[in-house]
């Protein structure tokens, strides 16, 4: 299942790059097949690699209504964090008015899944750096600008781990 999930998002991700340079609908022939060849490739290499660490795709990962939700996470709060953080990176530049420090979060998230995509919201946006994951799941993050030394969840991430939970619990 994780070989046929792999292949399928390689492909859906190489139509959308490659969108707009042919005849049928947006892609021509040569572009589909080579494209379904090396989604393939990527499927198989990603599912050996995988397999061998052991890692094996979560039922929730699986379901449809959690992908909806995750787009959802990505077009709505996500991009709302990452335009504020950029503007407020930028006020920082500008200003030179920065308080760097690194703080201890717990999102209280269950699954690995989760834990990771909490890690890399927080790194992709602007601002602030996932250094280390504890191993009682806490997260050690890196932030341009502290207001105090012991900030609230809230404060460093937002309502991700809110909409991490929903997707991936």
């Amino acid at each position: 299942m994780l070989f046929a999930l792999a292949a399928l998002v390689s492909f859906l991700l190489y139509l959308l790059l490659t969108a707009g340079s042919g005849s049928i609908f947006y892609w021509s022939a040569e572009e589909l097949s080579l494209g379904a060849v090396f989604s393939l490739a990527a499927g198989l290499v990603s599912w050996r690699v995988l397999s061998k660490l052991g890692a094996k795709a979560p039922a929730a990962f699986m379901n449809p209504a959690r992908w909806v939700l995750f787009i959802v996470y990505i077009i709505g709060p996500f991009l709302f964090a990452m335009t504020k953080a950029n503007l407020d990176v930028a006020f920082r530049v500008i200003t030179g008015k920065i308080n760097p420090g690194i703080v201890k979060i717990k999102p209280k998230l269950k699954t690995d899944l989760g834990i990771t995509m909490l890690a890399n919201s927080i790194t992709l946006t602007p601002g602030t750096l996932s250094v280390e994951i504890g191993r009682d799941r806490s997260l050690y993050v890196h932030c341009i600008n502290l207001k105090n030394r012991k900030p609230e969840m809230r404060e460093v991430c937002g309502n991700f781990p809110y909409w991490i939970r929903r997707i991936t619990e």
